[in-house]
């Protein structure tokens, strides 16, 4: 848990300016690292989704380089499944500029649904990730954190987000990612390759298409960070 101290660090008000030309519409979203709002963007004439780092974590060099990373990463990419990345400002601290997207998160649709996603939308979904995540491997990255919030679904089209654990395949940390969703060698630490993310989704569609969890007891370990 945080501090209270930390919690209590208010995110940017609506009205105010996040940076130059970025007016904040609301707060959508807060986590350990990260702040999400959406905005007007003066530049580009539309509303746009804001990634940044919060003002209490500024100072945190590994958190700034992974937002850094991200951006970078979605803005070289393009791919229908994939949220599509603007621009990153550096002033007055790093600001990642997303597309604006409609629709709700894969975890709200199936917490709100009276039972198992139906075949046809399941099929759908993971063809929609798989190419994803094909496309993503074959510009040299995983995503390592495949999980039902980290996918908009707008009538049956699925985008993936949240890059900011992408890495290049190789050695990787035990417990890196969210812990009903880890592959085994993400659980102990090991080598990270696609296998990773074809467990992930594999975890994901599973939890769709029974609304259970292949291994529900993952939940309750403690893993390092």
């Amino acid at each position: 848990m945080l501090s209270p101290a930390i919690e209590t660090v208010a995110p940017v008000s609506e009205g105010a300016e996040l940076a130059p030309g970025l007016t904040a519409l609301e707060h959508l979203s807060r986590n350990r690292a990260l702040d999400v709002y959406d905005v007007w963007d003066a530049r580009r004439h539309c509303r746009c989704i804001a990634k940044t780092v919060r003002p209490d974590r500024l100072d945190d060099e590994r958190i700034v380089a992974r937002l850094r990373q991200e951006g970078a990463l979605l803005a070289r990419l393009g791919h229908p499944h994939i949220v599509r990345a603007y621009e990153t400002r550096e002033e007055p601290q790093p600001i990642v500029i997303l597309e604006t997207l409609s629709g709700e998160t894969l975890d709200h649709l199936m917490g709100a649904a009276s039972g198992p996603m139906p075949v046809e939308q399941l099929a759908l979904l993971g063809l929609h990730l798989a190419s994803a995540l094909a496309y993503l491997h074959g510009e040299g990255y995983l995503h390592v954190d495949v999980k039902p919030s980290n996918v908009i679904v707008d009538q049956g089209w699925a985008k993936l987000l949240d890059l900011s654990l992408s890495r290049p395949p190789g050695p990787g940390p035990a417990g890196m990612a969210t812990a009903r969703y880890l592959s085994p060698e993400q659980a102990r630490g090991g080598c990270f390759t696609a296998a990773v993310d074809v467990w992930g989704l594999g975890v994901v569609l599973f939890d769709a298409a029974t609304r259970q969890l292949p291994f529900p007891e993952l939940e309750r370990v403690r893993y390092p960070q």
